[in-house]
């Protein structure tokens, strides 16, 4: 099988991505861009390094290693992880995280898997934040694979059998491990559920036996928790909006959600890889109807994902705040209470919608992944 059939999807080969740095280096806005990762020093001394990177992994290491580093230096507290030892170094994963930040989520993977010698995945990002040749060239080079969503149904569906196969054409060969996220969009409200759409889109290339193909794309899930939501007033204001109307995004509204995420502090960050989805639990999905095998494994990956999900005093201090309680006072300090409450007080400042209401949805943003492991563990 090669690869020419899957051209318009495919992050770039190493010949196309020395073509494309070539084009990144002669682009006006690299000064900027310099400017942020080297302050003080002569953009064109940038310009000259990106011009002769040799491929994927020269820019993965020189470039995206440094400005994620950069990201994360300037912008959050401490980044842990866990359970990437129990993961074969010489085998390739379909890692399925939960969604909290357009970009965060898979980049900072990305260095984690550098870091412990797995090597970095491709991923899976929605071509609604291609929106222009600049960022095309950046993402694929980054070993992004596009998933086509602004289009017809015909289309989608076309575009999505297309995605499967070349998903399990990278696992199954042993060539590369990817990651998508468990659903389409970022979970606006805190709770993570994987949607079956994913796992029959996934499904749509196997040859028909549910337990072979499914084991063959080793699937991992990963929980991903920020101290604090990327993007939480945003997020608020679109559930707010969608209470009453359906929500509608605004020209422009991805890139800022984006660059919002990079720039807010998002205090700590835990990442921890899960077991490995076994064939003994694929067999026993395999034994419901069509539509519940899949509902099945969702669950799996829901509670792997859901009871590792790290809890930050932001957590406990919302659920407390949301339900005039105390409850989880022994997970915080006063101190801790009061930099939140006026965290959220300052948060709510800016809006112009009903600010009870409002506060209640950015409570509950932060509250719901303790109520949502609550549930699993009655």
């Amino acid at each position: 099988m090669t690869d020419d059939k899957y051209k318009e999807i495919r992050p770039y080969s190493d010949e196309e991505s020395v073509a494309a740095l070539k084009r990144i280096a002669a682009h006006p806005v690299l000064s900027q861009i310099a400017a942020f990762l080297f302050p003080g020093q002569d953009p064109v001394l940038f310009r000259s390094m990106i011009a002769n990177l040799q491929g994927v992994d020269d820019f993965q290491s020189n470039v995206m290693a440094v400005v994620i580093n950069k990201i994360l230096k300037d912008t959050s507290g401490k980044l842990t992880f866990s359970g990437v030892e129990k993961l074969d170094k010489d085998r390739k994963y379909l890692y399925i995280s939960n969604h909290r930040d357009i970009m965060l989520d898979s980049a900072i993977m990305q260095v984690i898997l550098f870091e412990a010698g797995l090597g970095t995945s491709e991923m899976a990002v929605g071509d609604n934040l291609i929106t222009d040749p600049l960022l095309e060239d950046i993402a694929r080079i980054n070993k992004m694979i596009k998933v086509i969503r602004n289009t017809n149904s015909r289309e989608i569906y076309n575009s999505s059998v297309l995605l499967s196969e070349y998903i399990r054409h990278r696992l199954e060969d042993q060539i590369s491990s990817v990651w998508i996220a468990q659903r389409n969009g970022r979970t606006k409200d805190g709770i993570d559920f994987t949607e079956q759409g994913l796992l029959k889109m996934l499904d749509m290339s196997g040859k028909g036996d549910f337990v072979k193909d499914f084991n063959e794309l080793a699937i991992v899930p990963v929980s991903i928790s920020y101290e604090y939501e990327p993007c939480d007033i945003l997020k608020a204001k679109e559930l707010y909006i969608s209470r009453r109307q359906k929500y509608v995004k605004s020209e422009g509204e991805d890139l800022n959600s984006v660059l919002t995420g990079i720039m807010q502090y998002k205090g700590n960050i835990h990442f921890n890889f899960c077991d490995p989805v076994t064939m003994e639990e694929l067999q026993k999905c395999s034994e419901f109807e069509k539509n519940e095998k899949f509902k099945a494994l969702g669950e799996i990956i829901d509670k792997r994902i859901i009871s590792t999900f790290r809890h930050w005093n932001t957590n406990y201090i919302a659920y407390d705040m949301l339900t005039n309680g105390d409850k989880f006072k022994d997970n915080y300090s006063l101190e801790e209470f009061n930099k939140f409450r006026e965290y959220v007080d300052f948060k709510l400042s800016g809006t112009e919608d009903d600010r009870a209401e409002t506060r209640e949805i950015l409570l509950a943003m932060y509250a719901n992944p303790i109520i949502t492991r609550e549930k699993l563990e009655l």
